[in-house]
């Protein structure tokens, strides 16, 4: 019976092929050729069913061996992809804010300090010795100031008497307390707390205010700095989930992010963004890490391996298989990819149920009977 089709098949053919001849027409020629070949093939099919519920051992043999996936609704997320770096949010270079020579150096690199503790101390016998001075001169003056106000509430004395002691003595100690504001800043004090990551200066050494002398950093406030294209200006939002990559870390934090950039760099045309680490003892500043940030989740979207979705003129097709009575065929669905990621499609087209063929599914056509 094939043979007989397959000469029919032949006949037609050169009839089509003739008959165009005759025409001159070649396009006229190649619409003929394609009709009679769609017609041919679905006879071809047709009879090569019948002959497969005549003869299942014919089935057998012709049967396309395939694997097949039960597809089932799962979340899917849609995220953006992109490196950044550890930033501490205490990461501060400390620097002198008088001039001298450095006298003492009161702590190593990574002690721990607290906000306000002095650090190292610049010579400051000059500005003690003057301190001690005034506070001596200020003793008579604060004296003279007591004796002229007694004496004016008795009303003795002038006022311009009680009014100059008292200005002497306020005067005084204006300077006392310039004293002692240079003072401490002949002392070099941490501004926050944290651990002394780097000390810059040693004892005899000059020093002048700008000059750094000390990092703290405080790596239990730690955030991720990254930069994402201006594509998805309108898609990230404050309080996404961000899963972070760190390959020292061997381990995957998730988190959120805490700030969306408002500014596009003109060079890069990104804008940046920045997350909130939770605590981790392995975690440095400017350590490189991967992010996704996840700006939308579908919780019951139809998804399949990105691979087995085949353009076929101008469509997206995949093949399921079919029950038809006691044997199984592949059918083609066309799809509409709404997404693509981590190699998965999220995809319109497909029912919860359905078996997509997702090995073997290369030459498949319609209708060609399969074996799972």
């Amino acid at each position: 019976m094939k043979s007989t089709t397959n000469k029919l098949f032949a006949f037609v053919l050169l009839s089509a092929i003739a008959l165009a001849c005759d025409s001159g027409d070649k396009q006229a020629q190649l619409e003929a050729l394609k009709k009679e070949q769609a017609s041919l093939k679905e006879k071809i099919d047709a009879l090569e069913k019948e002959i497969a519920i005549e003869n299942p051992a014919v089935l057998a043999v012709r049967s396309k061996e395939v694997g097949v996936l039960e597809i089932q609704p799962r979340t899917f997320d849609y995220y953006v992809q992109t490196q950044g770096h550890v930033e501490a949010e205490n990461n501060i270079m400390l620097s002198a804010k008088g001039m001298g020579v450095v006298t003492q150096v009161y702590v190593k690199e990574g002690q721990a300090v607290a906000k306000g503790q002095t650090l190292a101390q610049i010579d400051n016998s000059v500005l003690l010795k003057s301190i001690e001075s005034m506070k001596s001169q200020l003793e008579l003056v604060r004296t003279v100031y007591e004796r002229q106000l007694n004496l004016w509430q008795q009303k003795i004395g002038t006022e311009v008497q009680f009014l100059q002691a008292k200005a002497n003595k306020e005067s005084m100690e204006k300077q006392i307390a310039a004293l002692e504001e240079q003072n401490e800043m002949s002392k070099i004090k941490a501004s926050v707390s944290g651990t002394i990551d780097e000390i810059l200066v040693k004892v005899g050494e000059n020093i002048a205010p700008g000059m750094p002398a000390a990092r703290i950093v405080n790596t239990s406030e730690l955030k991720l700095a990254a930069a994402v294209s201006e594509a998805h200006v309108t898609s990230i939002k404050v309080g996404d989930k961000v899963v972070v990559s760190i390959p020292e870390l061997k381990k995957d934090l998730k988190t959120q992010v805490s700030f969306v950039g408002k500014n596009i760099d003109l060079l890069s045309r990104t804008f940046p963004i920045e997350v909130n680490l939770p605590y981790h003892p392995d975690l440095r500043p400017n350590m490189s890490a991967v992010i996704k940030v996840v700006f939308q989740t579908e919780p019951s979207a139809i998804v399949v391996p990105i691979n087995i979705v085949q353009d076929l003129n101008g469509e997206k097709i995949v093949f399921v298989a079919v029950a038809e009575g006691k044997n199984v065929v592949a059918k083609k669905r066309v799809l509409t990819v709404l997404g693509v990621y981590n190699n998965l499609a999220h995809v319109q087209g497909l029912a919860a149920g359905e078996k997509v063929v997702t090995v073997g599914y290369q030459g498949l056509s319609d209708g060609q009977f399969i074996k799972p």
